[in-house]
């Protein structure tokens, strides 16, 4: 589950808006008050959403932490609706204020199922290999052809499989096999 970073300029705010979240079943950092507080812990997770005020203790407005913060991580901002216009802008997930519990919970589900889709769609998008990483898998399957009369799909799949077995790449598993008859 995504780590939840809460920073407000007053830090009663965070720490209630914290225990709820908490309550709620949520991972939840350390509460926060600055926006250089929230870089560096956000530097230091892997990924998540940050919920917080339009602008921090040390007068860092919300847009400077959406630019600032690392990729992996959300943006959700809580102030009153005359300031949605510019979020929008933005892109940026905003609640209206006073903050409704169920609409925070609502939005913070909702925010990580984005980004447990958006993890899974990254993982399953295969990595492109480089003319020079393709030449030397297709090296290696024309070896296997000639010298063990496999067909190009049995080869491929050989290579695949020494690949999976060893835990090592297909383009490693290639230069063992043309290592191996190069000997």
């Amino acid at each position: 589950m995504a780590t939840i970073i809460v920073a407000f300029p007053k830090l009663e705010e965070a720490r209630a808006i914290r225990n709820l979240l908490i309550r709620k079943g949520f991972d939840v950092a350390m509460p926060i008050t600055s926006g250089a507080q929230v870089i560096n812990q956000a530097d230091s997770l892997a990924s998540g959403i940050i919920v917080c005020g339009y602008k921090l203790s040390d007068n860092m407005v919300y847009s400077d932490l959406y630019e600032y913060k690392p990729k992996s991580f959300e943006l959700l901002l809580v102030t009153s609706q005359n300031r949605w216009e510019e979020c929008r802008d933005n892109n940026i997930v905003c609640l209206a204020t006073p903050l409704k519990v169920n609409e925070l919970v609502q939005t913070l589900e909702m925010m990580i199922q984005a980004q447990v889709r958006t993890r899974k769609k990254k993982r399953s998008t295969p990595t492109r290999r480089s003319p020079e990483e393709q030449r030397i898998i297709d090296d290696a399957k024309h070896l296997l052809m000639e010298r063990n009369n496999m067909s190009e799909p049995e080869a491929f799949r050989y290579i695949q499989k020494c690949s999976m077995d060893s835990g090592n790449s297909m383009v490693e598993s290639a230069r063992m096999v043309i290592g191996l008859y190069e000997e």
